[in-house]
């Protein structure tokens, strides 16, 4: 065949070798809002730093081959022994070792450590998904520790510590563990309550046997894990450690690893306690209540994950439109094409915006903001995680079937963004959560609205829909039954509520029109045409 056959002509480069964090407008400008000025110039540099590293070759190379090799389990060593490991690629220790040494995991040890940490989470996470499994646990596991002090000064340091030390040893030996969590059984699922995990106390002071099972139980290479077993008192939250301080291995039999959906790199497992070591954490039968910090923690990382699998989608969509040619012309330039672009990008700055805000409620710690997270996280998980998966279809689709190839990584975003829905309650457990806020706790519904009521008069859509809101609220009949609805307009609220006082007036405009003004069609694509789109897509671009 002649060569000239292969002249490759029209193909838009890859988008390598550029800044992850400073091309991202909508992130950049998140950080310097919430973050006190005198931290600005090295959080920037830092996260300039981490965003050059993901906009990298070599990273997205780490994330392809973690992917396309898969975590392999080792039941037994070649004597027989039990010894239950999982085996990752280099290219996961690589990106693990990344993240760690980033401080992902160290939010709560410095200033404004959790805007630093959601925007460093955000950026990294874009070169693969799985591995910020570990890091969303180990992170969200310090509030749940510190319901024993004891615990939490043993434990703290190590979790915190930005030391990737692989391999299972005894924690007191490492400078610096992982964790994972294991809440969920065969028979309960969500409803935690219906465990049949068992723990009988031992003589020691806080100790305890663990009988029971495990159905999902991701990151099994971690050095501890916090888990829900049934005590004398009820249910109750545990620390088991993988390797005792003895040196010898905890009874933590994996039955199994998940054949997953996507999150591939990252192994999930069925595991059997029989006769599994186990230290108290909290008291017995307030289970829920101690290990709820670290949930909430856990789905604002669910967020914070949609919100990077958004952005990479929109990224990659926008770069594949400006150099594509079509009928004539650049697809960018295209007003069908600029209009579902722009569609996605209002998406993506939308999550972007609430995932830094409420990382910044963190920081904040009042009580105000407490109440306001009580509401906002639940409802922000439900909606942005639910918006993911469309959005990130729908950017595949963007460039054709280009997208639709493994070597695009389009395959591979699309099949991760269904996770952070399910994972720490899907849809309908983050809408019964919200309700039952609204009942219990009057001081979340009126710090929520405290919040939205900042841009009150700014917009008259966005004044109609807080409107609209209130009425919701005050009307409880069949309020179970309308659960969604509600929470989808609370985030829709938050949302635009957000944009109008801090994005540009193109984005607000366009957000309050599509989705609080009611001028929006069902599928991505369908904005007005009278708005002004093409700033829209150019603050998207990334630039390499």
């Amino acid at each position: 065949m002649a060569a000239t056959t292969h002249t490759v002509t029209n193909q838009a480069p890859p988008l390598v070798g550029y800044d992850v964090f400073a091309s991202d407008r909508a992130l950049v400008e998140g950080v310097e809002r919430h973050l006190d000025p005198a931290l600005l110039d090295s959080a920037r540099e830092d996260l300039s730093l981490l965003g050059r590293s993901a906009g990298s070759a070599q990273a997205q190379e780490w994330g392809a081959l973690a992917n396309a090799n898969p975590p392999v389990l080792r039941t037994h060593d070649r004597y027989g022994n039990r010894v239950d490991e999982v085996d990752f690629h280099p290219s996961w220790h690589r990106l693990l070792g990344k993240a760690v040494g980033a401080g992902l995991t160290a939010a709560w040890s410095r200033p404004g450590g959790h805007v630093r940490r959601a925007a460093g989470f955000l950026v990294w996470t874009q070169t693969e998904g799985g591995h910020g499994c570990p890091v969303s646990m180990t992170h969200a596991a310090v509030p749940a520790l510190r319901a024993d002090p004891a615990l939490a000064a043993e434990w703290e340091p190590r979790l915190t510590s930005t030391v990737y030390d692989q391999g299972l040893r005894p924690a007191s030996q490492k400078a610096g563990v992982l964790f994972g969590m294991g809440m969920t059984e065969k028979q309960g699922g969500s409803d935690v309550r219906a465990n049949t995990t068992r723990a009988a106390a031992l003589s020691e002071e806080g100790a305890y046997e663990l009988t029971g099972h495990k159905w999902f139980c991701s990151a099994p290479m971690s050095d501890g894990f916090l888990v829900l077993a049934q005590a004398e008192q009820g249910l109750t939250c545990f620390l088991v450690p993988r390797v005792l301080q003895d040196g010898t291995r905890n009874p933590f039999a994996i039955q199994r690893l998940k054949d997953k959906l996507g999150n591939r790199s990252n192994a999930s497992i069925e595991v059997e306690f029989d006769g599994t070591w186990a230290r108290r954490v909290g008291d017995e039968g307030r289970g829920v209540r101690t290990i709820i910090e670290m949930v909430a923690a856990t789905r604002l990382d669910c967020v914070i994950g949609s919100a990077a699998l958004m952005r990479q989608a929109v990224a990659q969509a926008v770069h594949h439109a400006t150099y594509r040619e079509a009928f004539g012309g650049k697809l960018v330039d295209k007003p069908l094409m600029r209009n579902v672009l722009a569609d996605l990008a209002l998406e993506s700055e939308a999550a972007t915006t609430l995932a830094l805000r409420l990382a910044a409620a963190y920081d904040d710690g009042s009580e105000q903001e407490q109440a306001f997270l009580r509401l906002a996280v639940p409802a922000a998980k439900y909606w942005v995680t639910k918006r993911c998966t469309p959005m990130v279809g729908e950017a595949l689709e963007c460039l054709g079937g280009n997208g639709y190839v493994e070597e695009s990584g389009m395959p591979r975003l699309l099949r991760e963004a269904p996770l952070n829905s399910i994972w720490e309650g899907s849809g309908n457990v983050q809408a019964l959560d919200v309700l039952r806020a609204l009942q219990r706790e009057p001081l979340a519904l009126n710090a929520f609205l405290q919040e939205v009521g900042r841009a009150r008069g700014a917009d008259h859509r966005l004044d109609g829909a807080i409107k609209g809101l209130l009425t919701e609220l005050a009307d409880l009949e069949g309020i179970e039954a309308r659960a969604r609805r509600l929470v989808e307009r609370m985030a829709l609220v938050l949302q635009g509520s957000l944009l109008v006082r801090y994005a540009p007036p193109e984005v607000s405009d366009a957000f309050c029109a599509s989705r609080l003004g009611g001028d929006w069609g069902a599928a991505f694509g369908t904005l007005p045409h009278s708005l002004d789109l093409a700033s829209v897509v150019e603050r998207a671009a990334p630039r390499p």
